[in-house]
C-alpha cells in the first residue's frame, strides 16, 4: 500500500518559473499531498497566477502554497520538521547547502545543480549545421538554462575558417523577444558576472573573438549579446565555471581522446554532445562521464527532468519526479 508522504516542498528557478515547478505540482497533488512552493525571487509572478488557476479550477485552500523570500526561506524548507520531502532547481553551492539541510532532518530530497556543457566538433562535422545548432545550443533562452552548452572543443587544430563562420554566425543574431532572437539576461548581477568574465579572460590567456558587451551601450536594459572566447588552456576559469550567460569558450585540441578526457573532468557531469557525419566515431560518446549525450544535436534532452550526474544533480535520483517520490510504502496485512 503506498500512502501520501503528507507535505511536501519545492524551489524553483528564475529561468524556466512555469515548466520547472510542472514537474512536481501535478504528481505532488494528484497522489494526495500538499505542497509548498518557492519561486524565484527573481520571477514571482508566474507561480501566483497559477496559484489562482488551481483556485479557480477548485483546489481546496492548504493544498497548494507560496512563500517568498530568498536563500534564508529556502533553508528554512529544508530544516521544517513538518515537511517530509524537498526538491531544489538551482545553483549547484545552494544545492549541496539545501540537500544537507534537507537530509540532516530525514527529509526525501532532490537537487538539481548547475552545468558545464560540453560540444565536440570533428574535422567530419557539416559545418553549417552545426554551427547553426551551436547558436541554439549556447545562445538560446540567452544561455540562461542548465542545458545550455558553454564549451566547444574543436578537434584539430588551425580551424580558422570553422571558426570565422561560427562567430560570424554568432555576430549575427540580435537582440530581442522575436523568434530567432536573444532575450535579455535577468538582471544586473547578471550583466556583472558576465562582463566579469570577459574583462578578466584576457589575463589568463584567453582571446575576445566576439564581445558581448557591446549591446550594453546600444540598449537599455539587462541585454548582453553573443560572446565567443578563444581559450590556450582547459585551466582558465571560464572553461571550468558555470558562467549562465550567452559566453561559448573554444579550446582547440589535437585528438578526440583529448576532447573527452577535458569532458570528464568537468564535475557537473549533465550534458555533452558530438558533431560528427561517422557513426563509429559517435559510439565513442559512450566514453563521455555526461549524463545525457547528444549526436548532432546540442540540446541533448532525453526527458524532464534530466539524466544528469556529478555535482549538476543531488539526492535520490528523479525519484521526486514520479510517483514513487512522493509516496511511502505502507506494509499492508496478511
Amino acid at each position: 500500500v503506498r500512502r501520501p508522504l503528507g507535505v511536501v516542498a519545492s524551489i524553483v528557478p528564475f529561468n524556466f518559473p512555469a515548466m520547472v515547478p510542472l514537474w512536481t505540482l501535478p504528481i505532488a497533488i494528484g497522489c494526495g499531498n500538499c505542497l509548498i512552493i518557492k519561486p524565484s525571487e527573481k520571477v514571482p509572478l508566474t507561480l501566483m497566477r497559477m496559484a489562482e488557476l488551481l483556485m479557480d479550477a477548485g483546489l481546496p485552500k492548504g493544498v497548494f502554497s507560496i512563500v517568498h523570500g530568498s536563500q534564508t526561506v529556502a533553508k528554512a524548507l529544508a530544516e521544517h520538521p513538518g515537511i517530509a520531502a524537498i526538491s531544489f532547481v538551482g545553483s549547484s553551492r545552494v544545492a549541496d547547502i539545501i540537500d544537507k539541510t534537507a537530509r540532516s532532518t530525514g527529509k526525501r530530497s532532490l537537487c538539481m545543480g548547475g552545468a558545464k556543457n560540453h560540444l565536440i566538433a570533428m574535422p567530419d562535422c557539416d559545418e553549417d549545421m552545426t554551427i547553426s545548432d551551436i547558436m541554439n545550443s549556447a545562445f538560446g533562452s540567452a544561455g540562461q538554462r542548465c542545458m545550455a552548452a558553454s564549451v566547444l572543443l574543436v578537434v584539430g587544430k588551425g580551424r580558422k575558417d570553422f571558426l570565422d563562420k561560427l562567430v560570424a554566425k554568432a555576430k549575427s543574431l540580435k537582440g530581442g523577444q522575436k523568434p530567432g532572437e536573444i532575450g535579455p539576461v535577468i538582471d544586473t548581477a547578471a550583466m556583472a558576472r558576465l562582463s566579469g568574465y570577459l574583462a578578466a579572460c584576457e589575463g589568463h590567456g584567453a582571446k575576445i573573438l566576439l564581445d558581448g558587451r557591446r549591446w550594453q551601450v546600444a540598449t537599455r536594459g539587462f541585454w548582453f549579446g553573443p560572446s565567443v572566447l578563444l581559450h590556450q588552456s582547459a585551466q582558465e576559469p571560464a572553461m571550468k565555471d558555470e558562467i549562465f550567460g550567452p559566453v561559448l569558450s573554444v579550446l582547440e585540441v589535437d585528438t578526440l581522446e583529448e576532447a573527452i578526457a577535458i569532458e570528464n573532468a568537468n564535475p557537473y557531469g549533465n550534458a555533452a554532445a558530438i558533431y560528427t557525419m561517422s557513426g563509429q566515431t559517435a559510439l565513442e560518446t559512450e566514453k563521455l562521464n555526461a549524463g545525457m549525450i547528444g549526436v548532432n544535436i546540442g540540446v541533448p534532452v532525453p526527458r524532464e527532468p534530466s539524466e544528469a550526474q556529478g555535482d549538476a544533480v543531488l539526492g535520490d535520483s528523479c525519484r521526486f519526479h514520479n510517483i514513487r517520490g512522493v509516496l511511502q510504502d505502507v506494509l499492508s496485512g496478511p
